[in-house]
């Protein structure tokens, strides 16, 4: 699960308060309290909510309702293509979301939303890599298609570079990264790993921080690997224990006499 359940995408908060704020809460497991400060009464906060709900879906494996209210409010207000086609690709995420997790399995609903996404978000536009990085996702963790899943990846890694979106890149670069260390590829897996590290850290996106740091662990020789696990130890005890998924990897019980 480390490489595969965390995904997203955003930009940073640049100038705007409101948007500092979000990004303030989002980066420290706030997801909620993030969600809180938008109004949903228009399509592009409605979705950014949306969005983020969904994200702490995928985090916590909670909040599930909350989401769905939110991503319905977002359907209901959208009125272009690329508004539609956002909200469909959030259905996408949180269906995925809710498959991978094992809370129900919603992979065609998935499918069908992502197909949906495609056939309404102009070429080009914003929202394209982030669908492209999502397909990705659905291609490795449900249809075990490594090869479909890069090609995917890749499409996603070449749009957030066009469009300067970092904190896709830091999601490209470590699920790339997971493919090349399941092919025994160390060096190219330390490297994509590195570089997701590098960009969350300096984008302080504390909560992506965790699994960054786990997977570069993965791909690390002694005494690296062990220092870096116990970074990202302290770092998900300090966030809560968040993302839940990286539990048993990073907060294992306590031995039993």
């Amino acid at each position: 699960m480390a490489h595969s359940a965390m995904s997203g995408s955003g930009t940073t908060a640049g100038d705007d308060p409101l948007q500092t704020a979000v990004w303030r809460l989002r980066s420290r497991a706030c997801w909620s309290d993030a969600a809180a400060l938008l109004d949903p009464r228009t399509a592009e906060p409605a979705l950014q909510r949306a969005s983020l709900l969904v994200e702490g879906c995928l985090y916590t494996e909670q909040g599930w309702a909350e989401a769905e209210d939110a991503l319905r409010t977002a359907e209901a207000v959208a009125r272009s293509d690329d508004e539609r086609g956002a909200a469909a690709c959030e259905r996408g995420q949180l269906a995925y979301a809710a498959t991978l997790l094992g809370v129900r399995d919603r992979a065609d609903e998935a499918r069908a939303a992502l197909s949906r996404a495609a056939a309404l978000i102009t070429p080009g536009a914003r929202a394209r890599a982030l669908l492209d990085f999502r397909r990705g996702l659905i291609a490795q963790n449900l249809a075990h298609s490594p090869e479909s899943a890069r090609a995917a990846y890749r499409r996603a890694h070449a749009g957030a570079t066009a469009q300067g979106d970092s904190l896709l890149l830091s999601f490209t670069w470590r699920h790339l990264a997971g493919l090349a260390l399941q092919e025994g590829e160390l060096a190219e897996a330390r490297h994509g790993f590195a570089e997701s590290l590098r960009i969350r850290e300096e984008l302080g996106f504390l909560v992506g921080t965790v699994p960054a740091l786990a997977s570069l662990a993965d791909a690390e020789t002694e005494p690296e690997a062990s220092r870096l696990r116990a970074e990202a130890g302290r770092l998900f005890r300090l966030l809560g224990g968040v993302p839940t998924w990286l539990a048993q990897q990073l907060d294992p019980p306590a031995a039993t006499a």
